[in-house]
């Protein structure tokens, strides 16, 4: 790994959208970052599964966060980790193997936050339909996509996608009330909710800048790269950060004196990318 005094984390969600193309030249600038010996860390509400196709297509072979927190994914051999052998059933793995990744697990995995989700469900008799109880016809009809893409958004290791069925927003208030008595973490995601059980994308942050820093022999700093509608859950854990903003990035960065670290951009601007660079390699 090449000396390097930051570590991007970088909420893609907005950029990588599930229908339709990614943001111009993403993987452009994920090249550029490799070739500056930049590592950059996706964070992203989906699953291993649903996003091993989108970080090939875009040249991605750093860790990434998935399940919003649920564990931090690093691709084989990235930072010579073994998953533990010979645990107790009491005792939780620092790294375990999923699929083609070592991960670090942050979260309960499955079925943990699928019984608390039916047990709350159960006891405040607020009904939700899980995602992968639907068939296959069903699930298409629900997300809008294609059969495969479909799948895949059921397969997942920690967290448990639903939606509420025909219920009053009263009740969803009631149901998000007692899940936050249980620590059983909702999060909506348009129509749709999921539930975990001990994510926290601040540990993730913290666990990889631990081994960046290890493998680098010095402190890297983390810089957090979002958009709005994602900034909140990534801003708070990162040293420096980078709002790709459709507001005027002038007075958002004004707003924000208080805070030399802090830094608008305009999303839409042609050469988004190249600032994004220029901003990283800015000391403050």
């Amino acid at each position: 790994m090449r000396q390097t005094s930051s570590i991007l984390f970088i909420a893609v969600d907005s950029l990588i959208p599930i229908r339709g193309k990614s943001m111009p030249g993403l993987d452009e600038f994920t090249a550029t970052l490799d070739h500056q010996g930049i590592p950059a860390v996706w964070l992203t509400s989906r699953s291993r599964l649903q996003f091993d196709e989108p970080r090939r297509k875009l040249g991605h072979a750093h860790p990434f966060i998935a399940e919003d927190g649920c564990a931090a994914c690093l691709p084989e051999d990235y930072f010579h980790l073994r998953p533990e052998s010979n645990l107790s059933k009491s005792q939780k793995a620092s790294t375990i193997r999923l699929g083609r990744f070592t991960c670090i697990p942050v979260a309960e995995s499955l079925p943990a936050a699928t019984e608390a989700l039916e047990t709350l469900s159960a006891d405040t008799g607020v009904p939700v339909v899980p995602l992968r109880s639907l068939s296959l016809r069903e699930l298409v009809q629900n997300t809008g996509l294609p059969e495969r893409e479909a799948e895949l958004t059921r397969q997942r290791d920690f967290d448990e996608v639903f939606f509420f069925a025909g219920v009053s927003n009263q009740d969803i208030q009631r149901f998000l009330a007692e899940a936050r008595n249980r620590k059983l973490q909702l999060r909506q995601h348009g129509v749709f909710w999921s539930a975990a059980i001990g994510a926290s994308t601040q540990r993730c942050i913290r666990d990889l800048s631990k081994l960046y820093d290890r493998a680098l022999r010095q402190h890297a700093h983390t810089v957090g790269v979002a958009t709005e509608d994602l900034s909140q859950g990534l801003f708070p854990f990162c040293e420096r950060t980078i709002l790709l903003t459709q507001r005027d990035p002038d007075s958002y960065s004004r707003g924000l004196a208080p805070n030399p670290r802090a830094q608008g951009l305009e999303l839409r601007a042609l050469d988004l990318w190249d600032r994004v660079i220029e901003a990283i390699s800015t000391k403050s």
